[in-house]
């Protein structure tokens, strides 16, 4: 007998492994990538715990989907910011469902706690996750099953109710008792996670969503820099040589880099539908953000010659 396990890489999810294993069935890790985490490098920190776990790790690609599907047409609407979570909880499921067959599992776990979320996991936000994910009685939340109606693993016998359990809420002491209990270690913080849920981040996302179409080549600069909009142009710039990767690795066809020439300083990105003028803006935006009062700022293949100016003329742009 085998389980998929949504795998976030968190407590909950490591507990709702280590409960199933507990009744001699077999467990595969799945992690849906979306492309908004804000650990940078959650594949490995994944991987790692999952080692402990002993168990394997498959890691599903599903940025353009998500994208597409999900991020900008949600069913059940947002959070606080641009997080979809119902709608992002059952597509994680979905995706699961369809590698199911694959990896030879029967039923899904999920590390869920009734009422530990205030949007995704309420009693009736789980029966929509439920719902809109078809999941048919074939996802089993280990740690709040006992408060939930029962399963097809359940019901079958596959698992023994008897052995979950019926956490509920924000209350995290039987969590970290049971952690102690089964030597758990090496799972993310619960502060840690979606970008998505993170207000500046959303800022900039549904700004940037207002003019210029989204792929997944876009996110990561989404991520970083300071971020300005000019007459409806996207403009960013770099705060930090640690940011300034993620400019050269870009591969999409959205924004031109610009670059300081012959003079240290910024990495940035603007959008192509800028024209000359607002070109000029961004390369005195450059500038301004160097120790020089002047220089030359490669913008694709054209040079613009920047001044610096008053940071606060630009606070009118920043997003």
């Amino acid at each position: 007998m085998k389980a998929l396990s949504l795998f976030s890489g968190g407590l909950d999810s490591a507990l709702a492994v280590k409960i199933i294993q507990n009744q001699g069935i077999e467990v595969e890790g799945v992690y849906v990538n979306i492309g908004f985490e804000a650990n940078k490098e959650k594949i490995k920190d994944l991987q790692k715990l999952a080692d402990n776990l002993g168990i394997k790790l498959t890691v599903i690609d599903a940025v353009n989907e998500y994208i597409e599907k999900i991020l900008f047409t949600p069913q059940y609407g947002y959070g606080k910011n641009m997080n979809p979570c119902i709608d992002c909880h059952a597509f994680f499921i979905k995706k699961a469902l369809e590698y199911m067959d694959k990896a030879g599992a029967k039923f899904i776990i999920s590390g869920e706690v009734v009422g530990q979320r205030p949007m995704s996991q309420r009693l009736p936000a789980l029966n929509a996750v439920n719902k809109l994910a078809n999941a048919n009685g074939l996802v089993l939340r280990p740690l709040s099953a006992k408060l939930l109606p029962p399963t097809i693993p359940e019901l079958k016998g596959w698992v023994d109710r008897e052995k979950l359990y019926a956490i509920r809420g924000r209350d995290r002491k039987m969590q970290l008792q049971l952690a102690k209990e089964f030597n758990l270690e090496g799972f993310e913080s619960p502060s840690g996670g979606c970008l998505l849920t993170d207000i500046n981040f959303a800022k900039r996302l549904k700004d940037y969503h207002e003019t210029l179409p989204l792929t997944p080549n876009e996110i990561d600069l989404l991520k970083v820099g300071r971020h300005f909009n000019v007459e409806g142009v996207k403009i960013i710039i770099s705060r930090n040589k640690d940011e300034n990767p993620y400019f050269k690795e870009y591969k999409g066809e959205i924004f031109e880099i610009m670059r300081t020439n012959g003079f240290p300083g910024p990495l940035g990105a603007i959008s192509k539908n800028a024209d000359k003028n607002i070109k000029q803006i961004a390369a005195d935006m450059m500038v301004s953000y160097t120790k020089f009062d002047e220089g030359e700022i490669i913008i694709a293949d054209e040079i613009y010659k920047g001044k610096k100016r008053d940071k606060k003329e630009w606070a009118k742009y920043l997003v």
